[in-house]
């Protein structure tokens, strides 16, 4: 499937850190920190997961006209509505959906960003497989579908952002999401296709530990990286040992 690691000879670690469940923008905070602190080669590849509050987010080529809810009713339903500088269109994290941000240096992997994209939708469809849901690709539309009537169903979005090769921002797999929010926008910009979950899928509860370790290894293969699993505090160590001028934030 032409996703196989083209990186050093010696395989190199990737920091792997769940911050639970987080504000959007404080974890955007937390990846521009990392992404200052990689472009100067002060700390190693890293892999955040997080739940978030609902949010809203607008990638940088967004149609207002996809955000079918006014700010008033976003503020009843206690759903924040954020700006943001990866690319795609509206789309919607809240509660039960892990969302990924590798912050990775491709230039020392693989500088290919069709490529990268397509290693995050493969880590998810192998997860997707081992739990017996065939996800797979749909020309033209990232992320990972399900076959579904009268149209396949979106499990997993994917919108980054690449800076001197430095990725942010990640993918976004629908385990336990209540997706009753999605109809508060046009997913993506599609309008004919909505979203589904892992747990709507199989009818039945889904451990997001498991996906995330499920997540962790195949991204690991995939990569060319050896997952180091480093709590929230260990990776703000990192971070502090790296120069002064990369920690500000």
């Amino acid at each position: 499937m032409g996703c196989r690691p083209v990186n050093d000879p010696a395989m190199s670690n990737i920091l792997v850190t769940d911050g639970g469940l987080t504000s959007y923008s404080d974890a955007y905070a937390l990846q521009q920190r990392l992404v200052a602190a990689r472009k100067a080669g002060a700390i190693e590849d890293v892999l955040l997961f997080f739940e978030h509050p609902h949010v809203i987010t607008l990638g940088r080529n967004a149609n207002r006209a996809n955000l079918l809810a006014s700010e008033h009713v976003l503020r009843q339903k206690n759903v924040e509505l954020q700006a943001t500088n990866r690319g795609g269109d509206v789309t919607y994290h809240g509660p039960g959906q892990i969302v990924g941000y590798p912050i990775l240096n491709l230039d020392r992997i693989k500088r290919d960003v069709g490529w990268y994209v397509r290693t995050l939708e493969e880590a998810m469809i192998r997860v997707s497989a081992d739990f017996g849901v065939a996800a797979y690709r749909v020309t033209g539309k990232t992320g990972i579908w399900v076959e579904a009537q009268p149209q396949e169903e979106k499990l997993g979005a994917i919108g980054v952002h690449i800076s001197r090769w430095v990725t942010s921002h990640g993918f976004a797999y629908n385990v336990a999401t209540d997706l009753r929010y999605f109809d508060l926008i046009v997913p993506c910009g599609i309008a004919d296709r909505k979203a589904t979950s892992l747990e709507k899928l199989l009818q039945r509860a889904v451990s997001s530990v498991e996906v995330k370790a499920r997540l962790t290894k195949y991204l690991g293969e995939l990569l060319g990286r050896v997952p180091q699993i480093t709590t929230r505090e260990e990776l703000e160590a990192h971070l502090a040992a790296a120069s002064p001028s990369t920690t500000v934030g």
